[in-house]
């Protein structure tokens, strides 16, 4: 098959982890594989060594029009098969290049229950006829996209996203010279007890919540820890940042930035969490799982899919059930934490790997073609 990837930029976030993970395993399975890329290069990418065409669209309709006319040049090169969008503006782009390639068989892909309002949902249904297929990465989505109409039941199926399991694998000396190189104490009966956290700065992770919920934690064992790894806009993460100083857990909190060392600090901390208002398959979850570490999260989108009876999982945007899961995690005994570890990660095994989910796009684009 000749497969183009279409994704809105190649900035550091799950959806596009997901796509280039999935495009790389479709193109050393012997097909013919491109990315193409709406806007210009970005300061923070993620690095892939399949070809890649930047298209340099900006918000403007002149742009995009421009954009579309590049994007059928390429399709003439190129001819794929199958072009394979991701996110909403990927999405809608590759549904109107359709017009200017009618052979193109188009095949979208929903990363979120939430992907904008109404407008949206509209633009999402009035295209449709356009796109042969709508894929949602959690049974969530798919249920809430057509819910709303977005996406008819018929042409709507479901593949989860799935993890790297060879790059999310636990390594104890890993563990003990990344807390060494942080401070963290390890040894002592008092040890410091690391939560972690990784995702953008933004609403959808709604990290006042945990921020919220960790306060209530300090309160019970002060030597607790918060890492969040993840960037933002200046103004939200400022504004994050405020809070945690009004909580008064300012030197209990560490802001670790955009990090290439996930696997590193997963190694680190003692457990997982994530306070999201929405999701869809959160990848960040699933890498907590592989590196068998427990896990506290908002029951949005899949998490529920992915975590099984393995985390524990609250109500989103409530502060206090969120807390009390995390102090009730942090007074098991080390053995029921390993215990939990170890299920989490043998789920991930058998149930979400990145080679399984790459499984079913390929049979999904068999059919989808023929």
């Amino acid at each position: 098959m000749r497969i183009v990837t279409v994704l809105t930029s190649l900035g550091v976030g799950g959806a596009e982890k997901q796509a280039l993970a999935v495009a790389e395993r479709m193109a050393k399975r012997g097909h013919a594989v491109a990315v193409l890329v709406l806007m210009p290069p970005v300061a923070e990418e993620w690095p892939t060594t399949i070809r890649t065409v930047y298209l340099g669209v900006r918000k403007t309709p002149g742009s995009v029009l421009r954009g579309l006319m590049r994007a059928r040049s390429f399709a003439r090169e190129f001819r794929p098969d199958l072009a394979h969008s991701h996110s909403f503006h990927a999405n809608l782009f590759t549904r109107l290049l359709r017009l200017l390639v009618p052979r193109l068989v188009v095949l979208s892909t929903v990363h979120s229950v939430n992907e904008g309002g109404w407008r949206r949902m509209m633009a999402y249904r009035l295209t449709d006829v356009l796109g042969r297929r709508t894929v949602a990465v959690s049974e969530a989505a798919a249920n809430r996209f057509i819910r709303l109409k977005a996406v008819p039941r018929r042409k709507c199926r479901v593949v989860r996203n799935g993890t790297d399991i060879a790059g999310f694998a636990p390594d104890r000396e890993r563990r003990e010279r990344m807390r060494a190189e942080t401070g963290v104490a390890t040894a002592t009966a008092d040890a410091d007890f690391v939560w972690l956290a990784v995702g953008r700065i933004a609403p959808a992770k709604d990290y006042p919540n945990l921020l919220r919920a960790f306060a209530e934690v300090w309160t019970h064992r002060a030597e607790a820890q918060l890492w969040i790894a993840g960037q933002g806009q200046k103004s939200e993460i400022s504004e994050q940042q405020v809070l945690c100083h009004e909580l008064g857990i300012g030197k209990a909190v560490r802001w670790l930035g955009l990090r290439r060392d996930i696997p590193a600090l997963l190694d680190a901390a003692d457990a997982f969490v994530s306070a999201s208002a929405w999701e869809g398959m959160p990848l960040a979850v699933g890498e907590a799982m592989a590196m068998g570490k427990p896990v506290v999260a908002t029951g949005v989108g899949g998490v529920g899919e992915l975590l099984g009876d393995t985390g524990v999982v609250v109500p989103a945007r409530n502060s206090q059930a969120l807390a009390a899961a995390m102090i009730a995690t942090m007074r098991q005994s080390g053995d029921e934490l390993a215990a939990r570890g170890r299920a989490a990660r043998q789920r991930v095994l058998e149930r979400f790997s990145v080679d399984a989910s790459a499984d079913a796009w390929e049979a999904l684009y068999t059919e989808t073609l023929a």
